[in-house]
């Protein structure tokens, strides 16, 4: 077990680096832009990358010619985003530096990663076990509870806040670019 534990913290890392990699060239290109992203607006960009991989799931066609692999990306780098907003609010303008934002970024890819290990080390490698589609799935349900947890002025009863939804939509869409890079 410690062997495939290992190969999953290997892959996990490697797919985050990939990410981080298209993270910083959007970076150069476009700046922190995402920085004006009110939450609701950042959880239906979510919601819109989830939706079209369960399009593609479904009809099993393209007619853009992007796949599933890259919108698992997309998760992962705007869960990011999302857990970066979270913590410091939207803004009006861009107002940090490609540095500051790797640096966050590196923080929450950071987290992403130690919550795996422990779920990963509580649940025996199940995510191996799953497919694809019900990563799709859950991270679907994980987008609609942050809506409701958004429409409802971000207050629960007794659930996680937006943050540990968008921890969960990372690793599951990291599950799915292992799954589909293999």
């Amino acid at each position: 077990m410690a062997k495939e534990e290992a190969s999953t913290d290997k892959q996990f890392e490697q797919v985050l680096a990939e990410c981080r990699a298209l993270f910083a060239k959007k970076l150069a290109d476009y700046g922190a832009s995402w920085r004006l992203l009110r939450p609701q607006s950042l959880t239906d960009q979510l919601l819109i990358k989830a939706k079209r991989i369960r399009s593609l799931e479904i009809k099993r066609q393209s007619l853009v010619g992007e796949g599933i692999r890259p919108e698992f990306i997309a998760l992962i780098n705007y869960g990011i985003v999302g857990l970066i907003q979270v913590e410091r609010g939207f803004a009006d303008t861009v107002d940090m530096t490609a540095d500051e934002a790797l640096a966050l970024y590196d923080h929450h890819a950071a987290e992403a990663l130690a919550l795996m290990k422990r779920k990963n080390h509580d649940y025996d490698e199940a995510w191996r076990m799953m497919r694809v589609s019900s990563y799709t799935d859950f991270i679907l349900t994980k987008i609609e509870r942050v809506k409701e947890i958004e429409d409802n002025g971000g207050r629960t009863t007794v659930s996680e806040g937006v943050g540990s939804n968008y921890m969960d939509i990372i690793n599951y869409a990291v599950f799915g670019a292992i799954k589909l890079g293999d």
